[in-house]
């Protein structure tokens, strides 16, 4: 298998369009500052704050295109900081995730759920998922080797879909345990089953 992407996905914010609105102004619309590696995903040009009971996060950006309904995604750094459980699932999986305040230039919204610490995974196409043998859904380990810190995160899930391009997303806790803030350039991970 060659070696996989591995990328930090720092804190985000996911709305629909209605939710945007209400946060931005009728007359708003989502603007690409900069595409991700995923294809179709970009950094907007828009940030909101996060509000929990304890503290703010201020500035977080919004990720498109729009998604069904709004998603939170901080580390659980960032929800002990804002009061809120650290609440580990796959992106979408937000039944009975914490509740949070999202604050927009023109309007605030209250989620009764959506505030989640995303679990580390994969994203594979079909054809990268035949090459190292595993299926959507599968949970792998990843070898990441760095100058001071290196080690092996378990429970990754692999995410396989057509429109994928193959990375491992892991978020910025994760990465500190793994001394990436000091490595200069790409990072590559090796898949262990």
């Amino acid at each position: 298998m060659k070696p996989i992407l591995v990328e930090t996905s720092a804190r985000h914010i996911h709305v629909n369009e209605e939710q945007f609105k209400i946060l931005c102004g009728e007359d708003a619309n989502i603007e690409v500052r900069a595409y991700l590696s995923q294809p179709g995903q970009y950094v907007s040009t828009t940030r909101l704050d996060i509000v929990g009971p304890k503290s703010t996060i201020k500035g977080v950006s919004i990720l498109g295109p729009y998604r069904p309904e709004a998603q939170v995604e901080v580390s659980a750094t960032d929800a002990r900081a804002l009061g809120v459980p650290a609440v580990i699932r796959e992106s979408g999986d937000i039944k009975g995730s914490a509740p949070i305040k999202l604050v927009g230039p023109c309007g605030e919204l209250d989620l009764a759920e959506g505030c989640i610490v995303a679990k580390r995974h994969i994203h594979m196409t079909p054809e990268d998922a035949a090459e190292a043998g595993v299926s959507n859904g599968d949970i792998v380990s990843l070898k990441i080797t760095s100058p001071e810190r290196s080690l092996i995160f378990s429970d990754v899930v692999i995410r396989v879909k057509d429109t994928f391009s193959l990375a491992c997303h892991i978020d910025t806790d994760e990465a500190n345990a793994a001394g990436l803030s000091s490595v200069k350039g790409e990072v590559y991970g090796e898949l262990i089953k």
